[in-house]
């Protein structure tokens, strides 16, 4: 039966792959982004009729945040995806010499913005039938692997980590599971074009992984293929 998927950033990158994924196997997708006149969400829009939901949303303004929610009010959601994010500069994110600017403003994408959005949308997800939130984090959070570059991105991973555990704690007794995920290095704008893996890879795992995914792998730190991360 087809799901209802809503992801933030589905316009590029790994949120765009998931998209596709999702929209090719006959699920439906709310592609939340700040500009949903977007040429990938057009073309999707016209190949996939009455499957694709573009919905225009700022994850770091509460008035975007709020608006988006009055246009889905009554809406039931079966999986939320948080995949908005950014890496900040490439230089100046060492423990010697840190852009504090860049710092607040990368927490605000990667941190606050995840929680807010899931806060406003739980409603929707409890009215699914999937209820599932996952964000995409990163194995650069995990404190365990004793980092030692990229402090910016690094800290707001590992933050974004504790905020969604506690607000997975939070509405436990909800039934809704809370899913914390590393894409792997991935072949976008942020990963380059070295990394590991491409994002039609990355999707697939990850959307294998949420679907087989329930409250008993709440609060669970894993990869895109279900592989634990230490924290």
């Amino acid at each position: 039966m087809p799901q209802t998927w809503m992801i933030t950033g589905a316009n590029r990158g790994i949120g765009l792959a998931i998209a596709t994924e999702l929209l090719r196997r006959g699920d439906h997708v709310i592609a939340a982004v700040r500009d949903p006149r977007a040429k990938a969400l057009v073309e999707f829009a016209a190949r996939y009729p009455g499957q694709l939901t573009p919905l225009e949303l700022d994850v770091t303004s509460d008035a975007s945040v709020a608006a988006a929610k009055d246009a889905l009010a009554g809406r039931a959601i079966d999986v939320l995806l948080n995949n908005a994010g950014v890496y900040g500069p490439r230089d100046r994110q060492s423990g010697l010499d840190l852009d504090f600017d860049a710092w607040r403003e990368v927490f605000d994408v990667n941190v606050y913005a995840p929680l807010r959005v899931a806060q406003a949308f739980l409603p929707n997800v409890e009215a699914g039938k999937g209820r599932k939130i996952a964000t995409i984090s990163s194995r650069m959070g995990s404190i365990g692997a004793n980092p030692g570059n990229a402090l910016i991105y690094r800290s707001s991973k590992a933050a974004v980590n504790m905020a969604m555990v506690v607000f997975g704690n939070a509405v436990r007794g909800k039934d809704v599971a809370v899913l914390l995920f590393h894409p792997g290095w991935v072949q976008t704008d942020m990963g380059g074009g070295g990394a590991d893996i491409t994002p039609a890879e990355s999707a697939a795992g990850l959307i294998r992984t949420i679907d087989a995914s329930g409250m008993a792998e709440t609060n669970s730190f894993r990869d895109y293929k279900g592989e634990k991360i230490a924290w």
